[in-house]
C-alpha cells in the first residue's frame, strides 16, 4: 500500500530506490540487575566498547586525511572530532559508572539511562543547533551498544538482489539504487554512506541545522530529516521515493507514481545542469541592476564550496562553530586568527563578513550546568550581550579578526544588538583591541563594522544604528521569531512561524528602504535569502545583497536574471501592505 511520510526538506533532489532500514538500536537493550561482584566487569565492558569506538573514529579520521573534499567534506572531520569529545566526556562516563555501581544496572541499561538523563538537558536548550547535538550523543551511545552486541556498522549495502518488474521502470542497465532509512546517521556513517551505493537518505530525527542536514547540503544529496517513525514504518527492500524538495518520502509507490517521479528526477538533473551553466554569469537583473550573491559558511574550509557555487563573497561566517564542542576550552587568539585567515585567503580576494560569537545563556561552552533560573534563554545573555559580559574573551576574538583583515577584505558583524549603549560599548572594545595590537606591534587591516537586524527594537531604531555602523545585515530567522513571539523549536507553535507575516515583511522593507536612503549597504542572511519564493519580493523592495548556503546560490541567481526590478517595485509594495502577503506573493 502506498503511503507518504512527511519530514523536513534539507537537501534538494529526488532519490528512488530500495530501502535499507536502520532503526534505533536502543529498543531491544537488555535490562537486568547485576551482582556487586560483577560491577568491575560491567564497567570494563563499557570501557572496552568506548575504546573500540574511539579507535574506529581514529581510523576514519586517517581515511579522511587521504581523501579529497568531494569524497570527504570537511564537515565529517569536524563532526568526528565532536564524537571523540563526547566519548571522553566525564559526565557521560561518570554517570554510567554511577548507574552500574550504585543501582547495579547492567552495562547496556546504565548507558541508555545516562543517555536519557543527558538528552533531557539537551532538550531544554534554547539554541537549535546545540539542541540538535543531542543526536551526536545518541549516535555515540548507539555505536558503543552496537560494539557490545557484536553488530557491525549498519550502513553497508546489502547483497545485490534480483530485479523485479518495477526495477525495469528504472534503467535496467544499472544496479537497482538503494536509499537509506535510518533513525539517525552519525558522521562516521555519513562517510561510509558517501562511499557506498546509496542514492539518498531519510532519518527519523534531525532538523535543518543537524549534522545530517549540514553534510547532506554540502554533498548535495537528496535528504529528508525529522520524519519521526520512518524507520519503523518502512520495511527492508520496500520501494522508496525521497523528495528532497518537498520533504516527503513515498513508500511502496505504484508503478504510475514511480514512473512520474522517475520523470521528475530526470527533470531535476537537467535543471541542475542548466543552473550549473550560470556559475560564472554575473547576477544582473533584466533592467541592469547588479546583485550580490554571497555565501553563509560555518568553517574556513567552506570557502571552497562558496567559490564553486559562484559566490562573490561571504556574507556570514558563523564564528561560533569554532568554539563549540570543546568542553569549555576556548580557542585562543592564534587559533582563531589562523581559522579566519584561512577563510579569507580561501575566498581569493573576495570579501568575508565574520560575525562575532553568537552563544550564551544555556549554550554549553563549559561543563557548568545550565542555570535553571533563566526560563527564557532566547531572551537572556546571548550573542553580543554574552560577549560584552566577557570582555576579555571578546577582545581576543576581535584581535584575531582584525589580524586576519591583513590578508583580504574583512567585515565585522555584530549579532543581536539592540541598544545604543551596547553599540557604544562594542565600538569601544573594537578600538581597545586595535590599541592592544598597536602596543604589540602586530599588523591589522581596515574593517567595516556592521550590525545584524534580528530584534524588532533594532529594526525600529535604524537611524541610530546607521549613525554608528557601515552596513546592516537582516537575520530573518531570529527577526521572525522575536517579532511573532514564536519559539520555532516548539512544535506546538511552529506552524505560526511565518516569514510572510505582514509585521515581519514591514520590518524587512523599512530596513532596506532606510539603508538605501542613507547610502548604506544592507543584506539579508537568513533563510529568506536562499528561498526563491522571496527573491522577487526582496528585489522589488530594493535588496541588492543576498547571503545564503552555497547550494542555494544558483537557483537564486536564476531568479535574479529573470527579474525586472523596475516592474517589481509596485508589486512588492502591494505585497507588504496586504493583509495576506502569502496569498499576494503567489498571485
Amino acid at each position: 500500500m502506498t503511503f507518504a511520510v512527511h519530514g523536513i526538506a534539507v537537501a534538494r533532489g529526488i532519490a528512488i530506490g530500495r530501502a535499507v532500514v536502520m532503526g534505533s538500536g536502543r529498543a531491544d537493550v537488555a535490562h537486568y540487575f547485576i551482582q556487586p561482584s560483577q560491577v568491575e566487569a560491567e564497567i570494563e565492558r563499557i570501557r572496552a566498547g568506548r575504546n573500540a569506538v574511539v579507535e574506529e573514529i581514529h581510523r576514519l579520521q586517517q581515511t579522511i586525511s587521504t581523501m579529497g573534499p568531494k569524497e570527504a567534506p570537511h564537515e565529517l572531520s569536524a563532526l568526528l572530532d565532536v564524537h571523540l569529545m563526547l566519548l571522553q566526556d566525564e559526565e557521560l562516563i561518570s554517570g554510567i559508572k554511577h548507574w552500574i555501581t550504585d543501582r547495579l544496572y547492567n552495562a547496556e541499561w546504565a548507558l541508555t539511562t545516562q543517555l536519557e538523563a543527558l538528552s533531557r538537558q539537551f532538550d531544554d536548550m534554547e539554541d537549535e543547533y546545540l539542541r540538535e547535538r543531542k543526536a551526536d550523543l545518541e549516535q555515540v551511545a548507539e555505536r558503543i551498544l552496537r560494539y557490545m552486541k557484536g553488530i557491525a556498522t549498519p550502513v553497508q549495502p546489502p547483497a545485490p538482489r534480483r530485479k523485479t518488474q518495477q526495477d525495469l521502470l528504472l534503467d535496467d542497465s544499472v544496479d537497482v539504487p538503494l536509499v537509506l532509512v535510518a533513525h539517525d546517521l552519525s558522521p562516521a556513517d555519513m562517510l561510509q554512506f558517501k562511499q557506498s551505493v546509496f542514492a539518498g537518505f531519510v532519518t527519523d530525527v534531525g532538523g535543518k541545522t543537524s549534522h545530517t542536514a549540514i553534510v547532506a547540503r554540502s554533498l548535495d544529496i537528496p535528504a529528508v530529516v525529522g520524519a519521526r517513525a520512518a524507520s519503523n514504518l518502512v520495511r527492508q527492500d520496500d520501494w522508496v521515493i525521497i523528495d528532497g524538495d518537498s520533504g516527503v518520502m513515498i513508500v511502496d509507490p505504484s508503478p504510475i507514481i514511480l514512473a512520474e517521479y522517475g520523470f521528475k528526477q530526470r527533470q531535476v538533473e537537467l535543471e541542475r545542469g542548466r543552473l550549473g551553466r550560470l556559475r560564472h554569469t554575473p547576477a544582473v537583473t533584466l533592467d541592469g541592476q547588479k546583485v550580490e550573491l554571497l555565501a553563509n559558511i560555518e568553517l574556513p574550509d567552506d570557502a571552497e564550496a562558496a567559490l564553486k557555487a559562484g559566490a562573490v563573497g561571504v556574507g556570514l561566517f558563523r564564528s561560533e562553530f569554532l568554539f563549540m564542542g570543546r568542553n569549555g576550552e576556548m580557542p585562543d587568539e592564534e587559533e582563531q586568527y589562523l581559522a579566519y585567515r584561512k577563510a579569507v585567503e580561501g575566498m581569493q580576494g573576495l570579501p568575508v563578513t565574520i560575525r562575532t560569537l553568537d552563544v550564551g545563556a544555556d549554550k554549553p561552552l563549559d561543563d557548568n550546568e545550565r542555570d535553571e533560573a533563566h526560563l527564557n534563554p532566547a531572551l537572556g545573555l546571548r550573542a553580543i550581550r554574552w560577549s560584552l559580559a566577557e570582555p576579555e574573551m571578546f577582545r581576543i576574538q576581535l584581535r584575531a579578526i582584525l589580524r586576519a583583515s591583513v590578508h583580504g577584505k574583512v567585515n565585522l558583524l555584530i549579532p543581536m544588538i539592540a541598544h545604543a549603549t551596547e553599540i557604544r560599548q562594542t565600538l569601544s572594545l573594537i578600538d581597545f583591541a586595535r590599541a592592544e595590537l598597536d602596543n604589540r606591534g602586530v599588523a591589522y587591516g581596515p574593517v567595516e563594522i556592521g550590525a545584524m537586524i534580528e530584534i524588532p527594537a533594532a529594526a525600529l531604531s535604524l537611524r541610530t544604528f546607521l549613525k554608528y555602523f557601515d552596513f546592516l545585515s537582516i537575520g530573518t530567522n531570529d527577526l521572525i521569531q522575536y517579532t511573532l513571539a514564536i519559539d520555532r523549536a516548539d512544535e506546538s507553535v511552529a506552524h505560526l512561524y511565518d516569514p510572510c507575516h505582514p509585521a515581519v515583511l514591514r520590518l524587512v522593507a523599512d530596513t532596506i528602504a532606510e539603508c538605501r536612503r542613507q547610502g548604506k549597504s544592507v543584506s539579508v542572511c537568513g533563510e529568506m535569502a536562499g528561498d526563491t519564493q522571496f527573491t522577487r519580493l526582496l528585489l522589488g523592495l530594493g535588496l541588492r545583497s543576498f547571503s545564503m548556503h552555497p547550494a542555494q546560490i544558483l537557483a537564486v541567481k536564476q531568479e535574479v536574471l529573470r527579474a525586472d526590478t523596475a516592474r517589481l517595485e509596485k508589486w512588492a509594495a502591494e505585497v507588504v501592505d496586504s493583509e495576506d502577503p502569502a496569498q499576494a506573493l503567489t498571485a
